[in-house]
């Protein structure tokens, strides 16, 4: 099934963001190598593409998991978790209707 993990960022967290965004992305790398990766990408804090020092608010992950309980575990994992970037990370299926 699909999981929505949503991971919100402590305030200023640019910096240790970008610390731990390569570990991060090696994680995310995994899933789409194992075709279990329907979209993931941060929230930019500012309505822009790039928001430069402004930084993001948190980030979305729709990723398959065998149950809740998977989602979660490999939720709690992330490097954005252990560096202190996410004050919280809420997980919940997800149903895909479109397209």
């Amino acid at each position: 099934m699909w999981y929505a993990i949503v991971g919100t960022d402590v305030p200023n967290s640019l910096e240790a963001r970008l610390s731990a965004r390569p570990a991060h992305l090696e994680r995310l790398k995994q899933l789409q190598e194992q075709g279990r990766m329907l979209l993931a990408g941060p929230f930019p804090a500012i309505d822009a593409e790039d928001p430069g020092p402004a930084g993001f608010t948190g980030s979305l992950i729709v990723a398959e998991f065998a149950s809740l309980a998977d989602a979660e575990s490999w939720a709690k994992a992330d490097p954005y978790v252990a560096a202190g970037v996410y004050a919280s990370v809420s997980v919940k299926p997800f149903r895909k209707v479109l397209p």
